[in-house]
């Protein structure tokens, strides 16, 4: 019933979803049974759906910022039906890492890559040995799927005698440096998904052609490039192999249908087992290319366009859930891996009222906290109490641990080391949370840490793409950055020279985690390389004592 009302619904109100959770609390809906009376009900465990979409705004959704200019009516009414987390972050500033985060319950940063991301020819960051949610869960007797952007490494047979960039994105030479119609090696499937079905990375990189468990669907024998901010934008995408028929707006729509299709297919299962769809779009990063029905729909630009057509590919997924029966056992995770581009077009947006990045300071690729936070929804029949908020500090980290706990499993002593449990939180949106810090990476590898209210940045700039840009060696400045965010959410005022004593205590933390090999109770382990916290700061002298 909500989403036919949503579906007649044309309002653009930033009150949509307040007015929504009214709706459903007067109409008396049933997904909200008592947890008694839902484990009654099913012995089952519960089914898991994560919609990851990639450079979404934490100022474009309205039940997070009600300022937002665009109409998000589906997201809006999955945070009426669930728990909103307003203190959120995705472990890195950019694809790559906050990935990696998500399936494996570790920072990025533990591994060789200590700043920016893979391209489409990199080789598997996710060792095979590495524990994964997918891992985990198929060991509790889930089947698991990953539909949409990988971006975490295929291991493509080479040429002979050719090589790809292994921790960077691939140079225009090197993108037919691979044999592209023979299976690739790690990925998805070796991460423990059962099936796989998406892109090997970013739509603006190669190879511009889907991909199916370890092969490519039709060779890329063309060369294709697309328009960034719109399909007739002068600026382009890499140029480089695709699939003759491979086009940009094609990607959500094709990726919402096989979603689709796949939760079909789990209830035409004759053994029924759960299961675990893992759906990190493309979208709406770059290449922004919005389908032409919704060309034009937001009034404001092509960006907006396509924020509210992934709305509507999520609502279209939620719909799935509804007309199979299977909401009533199925978590819903809703989040975005870091924040809004500027290749949206930052200025004209905020000329029309509108501020993707809401109240923080910073863009995607920044240290800062409108490079991280992100919005968070989590949909939980009979467990979650519609339309409640959590402010407690989470991190895209946490769904290793939380899906441990979900199935009842304890975690591998070597697993997830930076992942902690977000059951108690989603049982009672006021209960403590026992994340003791929570750790920032930008896209030049620059560090920040979190505790409490305050953040120390390990850098004197943004550590991005924002003002003030990166510089290239330490000055005679100290090069850190303390904010307190309950005081300054807008980062505006450096307090480190006034708190030494905070500065001296987080920068011990963040050393700890370090030395550690893990932020998390548990015996000590190992990160893959040597981590440089102070690279780009210089280390207080009090810290040697």
């Amino acid at each position: 019933m909500v989403h036919q009302l949503l579906d007649a619904q044309n309002s653009r109100s930033p009150k949509w979803w307040l007015w929504l959770a009214v709706l459903l609390a007067n109409a008396g809906l049933t997904m909200n049974a008592s947890p008694q009376a839902r484990a009654q009900e099913s012995s089952q465990k519960p089914n898991i759906v994560y919609l990851l979409c990639d450079d979404l705004g934490i100022g474009d959704v309205p039940a997070f910022h009600a300022d937002s200019k665009i109409a998000m009516p589906n997201v809006d009414a999955l945070a009426a039906q669930g728990m909103r987390f307003t203190d959120a972050h995705s472990s890195s500033a950019v694809c790559t890492p906050t990935r990696y985060g998500i399936l494996c319950g570790r920072y990025a940063w533990r591994t060789r890559l200590q700043s920016g991301v893979l391209g489409g020819l990199s080789p598997s960051l996710i060792a095979a040995e590495q524990w994964t949610v997918p891992k985990l869960l198929k060991g509790q007797g889930y089947h698991t799927s990953c539909i949409g952007k990988w971006h975490l490494g295929l291991d493509w047979q080479r040429k002979a005698g050719q090589d790809v960039s292994e921790l960077s994105i691939e140079t225009a030479a090197q993108n037919r440096n691979v044999i592209y119609d023979r299976p690739f090696g790690g990925g998805p499937l070796q991460a423990g998904f059962d099936e796989f079905f998406g892109i090997s990375a970013s739509l603006d990189m190669v190879p511009y052609t889907f991909l199916r468990g370890r092969s490519v669907v039709a060779v890329p024998t063309a060369d294709k490039a697309f328009g960034m901010r719109h399909a007739d934008d002068a600026s382009r995408t890499r140029l480089g192999p695709a699939a003759p028929d491979f086009t940009a707006e094609g990607v959500l729509p094709r990726l919402t249908e096989e979603a689709i299709t796949y939760l079909e297919s789990r209830v035409a299962d004759p053994a029924r087992p759960p299961f675990f769809l893992y759906v990190p779009f493309a979208s709406p990063h770059t290449p922004i290319a919005p389908t032409q029905p919704w060309v034009g729909k937001s009034g404001l630009n092509a960006y907006a366009d396509f924020v509210m057509e992934q709305d509507d590919c999520v609502g279209r997924i939620l719909r799935t859930l509804d007309r199979l029966d299977l909401q009533r056992d199925t978590i819903v995770f809703f989040t975005s891996d870091n924040g809004c581009s500027p290749q949206a077009d930052l200025p004209a947006l905020k000329a029309a009222g509108h501020n993707p990045c809401g109240p923080y300071r910073g863009h995607k690729a920044d240290i800062f906290e409108g490079g991280h936070r992100i919005p968070l929804v989590v949909r939980w029949p009979g467990i979650v109490e519609a339309g409640s908020v959590a402010a407690q500090t989470v991190c895209l980290t946490d769904l290793m641990a939380t899906a441990a706990d979900i199935v009842d499993l304890p975690v591998p002593v070597d697993a997830a080391p930076d992942s902690f449990s977000l059951l108690p939180i989603l049982k009672n949106a006021a209960a403590d949370h026992v994340r003791p810090s929570t750790v920032h990476h930008s896209v030049n590898g620059s560090f920040a840490v979190r505790q409490g209210s305050y953040k120390l940045c390990f850098c004197s700039d943004s550590g991005g793409w924002s003002p003030p840009k990166p510089v290239s060696k330490i000055t005679g400045d100290p090069g850190l950055q303390l904010y307190d965010l309950q005081n300054d959410v807008a980062e505006s005022q450096n307090i480190a020279a006034d708190h030494p004593d905070v500065v001296e205590r987080l920068a011990r933390t963040m050393e700890e985690c370090i030395a550690r090999g893990r932020s998390t109770p548990g015996p000590n382990l190992a990160n893959d390389v040597q981590v440089d916290l102070w690279q780009r700061a210089n280390r207080p002298a009090s810290l040697s004592q």
